[in-house]
Order: C-alpha cells, then structure tokens, then sequence
C-alpha cells in the first residue's frame, strides 16, 4: 500500500463505484498503448509466473480526465472467476497523474511485487491465494477466462477519495 496518505480500507473502495456523486463520464475513454494488447486475448507473456508468465499491467492512456482529478485508481478483475471478479480481484493499482491535464499515461506496473516506481502504489493487493503480492496478472491457466479493468479519475483529499468520473476497459481472455 501506498505509504503517503492515500491507504484506503477495502471496505471502503469496496462501495466507491456507488457513491453518492460518482459520475459517469462518457469522455473519459481508456487507450491500450501496445498493439499485443487488443482487448480480446491476453497477450503471451502476460500471464501470471504460475503459468510461465512475467505479466504486467498494460500501457494505457486515459483520456478526458475530469477538472479536479489528481489520482487515478485501477481495479483489475478476472469476470469469469468469482472470487476475483469484482472490486479489484486481480489487485487496485494508483496512479498520481497532473490536475488538469485532461489525460495520464498509466505506466505498465509489473505483477507479484509491491516495489514500484515514484506516483505509482498497490492500492490493495489481489485476493487470490496463491502468494502472489500486488498486482495479479491473468492467472486461468488459458481457460478462456475474461480480464478487464474499471478505471477510476478521483479526487483525492484529507477526507478520502470522491470518484469524479470511472469507465471500462475490456483487457482480453487468457
């Protein structure tokens, strides 16, 4: 977890796709930066090291970032397994980004580790039980199970985070 201010219990992101306020931003769109990543297969490599992977988040570019933005978190989920199918069962990575800028480049954050470079944090760990720290990546075993990623813009102060805008990203089946 982040060791600035931005901890945040489990609990409470659990609820931060309903909060009162939370808008839907129809601008707000998410671009998958390397071409392997397709949003229909998990590119190879990408896998989790139990399945002979060393995978990573993708490279993303969000775009129409809401004024007033100045953290953007991701939940990684596997829609096909349960367990892992909601609220960032692959892991929640955070992202500072520039307020007012409009858009961020996500840096690609590798799995099974919590050291990861300046403005970027494990929000919360995966919930598999496998051992893996941070970030889980496609983890099926290549049973046609569908990863994605709901991507949150919020605003983030001394009494906790307000979601300003969130959309859905598709990353592929592995």
């Amino acid at each position: 977890m982040k060791t600035k201010t931005y901890a945040l219990s489990m609990a409470v992101f659990l609820g931060l796709s309903t909060w009162i306020g939370t808008a839907q931003a129809q601008d707000m769109t998410v671009v998958l930066e390397d071409a392997a990543w397709d949003g229909n297969t998990i590119p190879d490599g990408q896998q989790c090291a139990e399945y002979g992977g060393n995978g990573s988040t993708p490279l993303m570019t969000v775009q129409g970032i809401p004024e007033g933005a100045n953290v953007i978190l991701v939940e990684f989920n596997d829609e096909s397994y349960e367990p892992l199918s909601t609220d960032g069962g692959h892991g929640i990575v955070g992202f500072d980004i520039v307020v007012g800028k409009g858009s961020a480049t996500l840096l690609s954050v590798p799995g099974d580790t919590t050291t990861l470079p300046n403005g970027v944090w494990i929000e919360e760990e995966n919930r598999d039980d496998i051992g893996v720290v941070g970030y889980l990546p496609p983890c099926s075993g290549g049973e046609g199970n569908l990863y994605s990623a709901k991507v949150f813009a919020v605003d983030y102060d001394s009494e906790g985070y307000k979601v300003l805008a969130e959309t859905y990203l598709q990353l592929g089946r592995y």
